[in-house]
């Protein structure tokens, strides 16, 4: 039994992904406590801004005329499927950036779509139980003036939800900023209610996932 844990950020002390998605593997491993989580933190250890394009051009060249580049690109796309593929279940930490998926992260997938066994009409992986934790700095709800900014949280469900056909749960926690940037002081007792109740969610999430790993494996 396994999880497997994908984090975005560019930070690693201070990341509150992070934080968020330390609060999902941790009530993750109390129902699991013996299982294995495997870890890929794609924001400090990024995957080659060429290798998708390295897969695809690999796709329809011969394997004998292929470049060292593409044969390398092919084979970190098979591992990052892999990692899917072995894991009873998924957790991603991943940040909003300049209001879209962390570029980090938008890599990530197009490689990992890049390999044969997640391409078009895929089912590999419909039905792993998975959570999103995703952050936010500022406030992108109805009737605030950046509503409808968050690009990033959407396209996330859209790929891993109803592309992959995981059994996904997101938790968002907005505001991040508030304490960081003095512009957004009046907003502290705001930030501090939204970041309880994404605390909570993640909790809650948490214990989903786990629940589901134990049901899927008993089955």
């Amino acid at each position: 039994m396994s999880l497997f844990r994908l984090d975005a950020s560019i930070r690693t002390e201070g990341s509150a992904s992070r934080a968020l998605g330390d609060i999902v593997e941790a009530e993750w491993r109390r129902e699991h406590p013996d299982a294995t989580v495997t870890t890929r933190h794609i924001g400090v250890d990024p995957v080659p801004a060429t290798a998708w394009s390295n897969a695809v051009t690999a796709s329809w060249t011969p394997e004998e005329a292929r470049t060292a580049e593409q044969n390398e690109a092919v084979a970190l796309a098979a591992e990052i499927v892999d990692e899917l593929v072995d894991a009873e279940a998924l957790l991603f930490a991943v940040p909003l950036y300049n209001f879209g998926p962390s570029q980090h992260f938008k890599t990530w997938v197009d490689l990992a779509i890049a390999d044969p066994r997640l391409g078009p009409g895929s089912e590999l992986l419909k039905g792993k139980p998975a959570v999103v934790a995703t952050v936010l700095g500022g406030n992108y709800s109805e009737g605030t003036p950046r509503a409808g900014w968050d690009h990033s949280t959407g396209w996330i469900e859209r790929v891993l939800g109803d592309v992959w056909g995981l059994d996904l749960q997101v938790v968002q926690r907005e505001f991040t900023l508030v304490g960081v940037n003095p512009a957004l002081d009046q907003f502290t007792d705001l930030a501090k209610d939204l970041a309880d109740r994404a605390e909570a969610k993640a909790a809650e999430h948490g214990r989903f996932l786990a629940a589901r790993t134990a049901e899927r494996l008993a089955a």
